[in-house]
């Protein structure tokens, strides 16, 4: 989906085969741009897989610069986490290891395809599952 502080971005849903691009999007977080404009933020929905280009990296701190550190995955399952936090972030990376990423600490300019996206919801509990988190201002 796309995370509550991009409700002032334009936005639209992920297809499989996108090219997704990792953004700030001046908004107080990061999300998936679309490769064609990078000013549209890519909704992806819960369960969507994703393979990477590279590993996937987040910024790692040294004495006096900053550095990537790779998670050593190029694949994961997008995820929506503390759905009942208002102002939180809330989209996510798994990976296979069961390691879960917040989508807003990866490291900006890394590329991923859409390789497949859930199915669709068949009982009411995977409908809110896959339901966008909404912003309450």
């Amino acid at each position: 989906m796309c995370d509550y502080s991009l409700h002032t971005v334009q936005t639209r849903p992920a297809k499989v085969g996108d090219k997704l691009t990792t953004r700030d999007f001046g908004t107080g977080t990061k999300g998936f741009a679309a490769q064609e404009n990078s000013a549209v933020a890519v909704c992806v929905l819960p369960g969507t897989e994703l393979a990477f280009n590279e590993e996937v990296a987040i910024p790692a701190f040294g004495f006096l610069w900053q550095k990537q550190k790779t998670l050593g995955h190029k694949t994961a399952i997008f995820r929506q986490i503390n759905k009942g936090a208002l102002h939180a972030h809330h989209d996510a990376l798994e990976f296979s290891n069961g390691k879960v990423v917040l989508l807003t600490c990866l490291c900006e300019g890394q590329e991923a395809t859409v390789l497949q996206l859930p199915a669709q919801p068949m009982t009411a509990t995977e409908v809110e599952e896959q339901r966008r988190t909404e912003y309450i201002g």
